[in-house]
């Protein structure tokens, strides 16, 4: 009868069992910008740009920080990378964290998109300090401080 020698394969195939459900367990990556993703796929936040105006690709054409009270004020999130559903919030606060509005749009990028968000009020918007913070999955990757004078 023949006996198999387990302890010579038992380190190498534990091993090689840790590194496989590390790989599986679709944890999210994080980087400077923010990055979200589930199953292998990951999406980054590459830019948020704030302006008064935006193209029909959902890119900011004026690029700004200072508002009027009359503007529209657009948000414009640039994403990279794929995944099948992402959550994608805008909450923009003023002065001392007052809500004023707070959106999301769930979307299903493929390379590099663009998504959209933008704030304005009828009547103006009060002058003062305001952020708009951007959320991958709920978790916050990006602030922009503007003015609206």
């Amino acid at each position: 009868m023949r006996h198999l020698n387990v302890n010579g394969i038992a380190l190498p195939l534990c091993l090689a069992i840790v590194l496989v459900s590390a790989g599986c367990r679709g944890e999210r990556e994080t980087g400077t910008t923010g990055t979200a993703g589930t199953s292998g796929t990951a999406l980054k936040v590459t830019d948020v740009t704030l302006g008064r105006a935006i193209g029909a690709d959902k890119a900011v054409t004026d690029s700004t920080d200072n508002f009027r009270p009359n503007d529209t004020i657009y948000a414009s999130v640039a994403t990279e990378g794929s995944a099948a559903s992402t959550s994608l919030r805008a909450l923009w606060t003023y002065q001392d964290g007052q809500v004023v509005n707070d959106s999301s749009h769930t979307i299903a990028p493929n390379n590099r998109e663009r998504t959209e968000f933008h704030i304005a009020k009828p009547d103006g918007l009060p002058t003062g300090d305001y952020q708009v913070e951007i959320f991958v999955d709920g978790r916050s990757v990006e602030k922009k401080k503007f003015e609206v004078k």
